[in-house]
């Protein structure tokens, strides 16, 4: 059967936590730090079948002399497979303003404030693999460590690097356009932070980041 969506999210942020965690993690634990009950916590990973289901990790947790819980060892790969990030996936980044540059250099900070020097978009299941801004001169100047092109070179490099997803961070009268040029280059999935309604073709998966969403959402929680 397939994973319904909401169990979806929900893997993926129990997946994160797992990362961070570094060991066995139970869902009394992964309840106080999310405010999922354990009971839907241990409903989304029995999704996963096979042994994922028990919390105690059996021999895993036993072989690392560690208490009872969801092993990441174990976990980590099986929420993976199931949800398709078992294998690297390239984007790009589209649009090169203050946010759109803030993501070519961006970084993972440890627990102390300090730079880990491992990016999420370098290792694991995404690599960043170019970044593009109508603006010429804006390409020129920008320090990054991929490399950069005008916007009228998406199809070309897109195709010749086999790029899927993009990081959409353009303005909202210009999100549109350009959203359809991507689709049209090859791209299957969108990440758009302009607070535009895209209209695309049902192959193109488009996720929503509008920031003052965010905030309207925070402030009724906050209520």
């Amino acid at each position: 059967m397939a994973i319904p969506e909401p169990a979806k999210e929900r893997l993926l942020h129990i997946m994160r936590l797992l990362e961070e965690h570094g060991g066995p993690m139970t869902s009394a634990e992964a309840e106080a730090l999310t405010g999922w009950s354990s009971y839907t916590i241990r409903k989304d990973i029995s999704w996963l079948g096979g042994d994922c289901g028990a919390e105690t990790v059996g021999k895993t947790a036993a072989q690392m002399g560690s208490s009872a819980g969801y092993a990441p060892q174990t976990l980590i790969p099986a929420i993976k497979k199931a949800l398709g990030l078992d294998r690297r996936r390239r984007f790009c980044v589209v649009g090169l303003g203050r946010l759109g540059s803030a993501f070519l250099n961006f970084e993972v900070f440890d627990r102390e404030g300090g730079a880990a020097g491992l990016s999420p978009f370098t290792t694991g299941e995404f690599e960043l693999i170019a970044g593009f801004d109508s603006n010429v001169n804006r390409v020129e100047i920008l320090k990054s460590p991929v490399p950069l092109y005008p916007a009228y070179k998406m199809p070309e490099v897109i195709s010749r690097f086999s790029i899927e997803m993009a990081i959409l961070c353009v303005p909202t009268g210009a999100a549109q356009s350009t959203a359809e040029k991507l689709a049209a280059a090859g791209i299957r999935g969108i990440l758009n932070f302009a607070p535009a309604a895209l209209k695309l073709p049902p192959e193109v998966t488009v996720r929503n980041v509008y920031v003052a969403d965010e905030l309207r959402a925070l402030a009724v929680r906050m209520q």
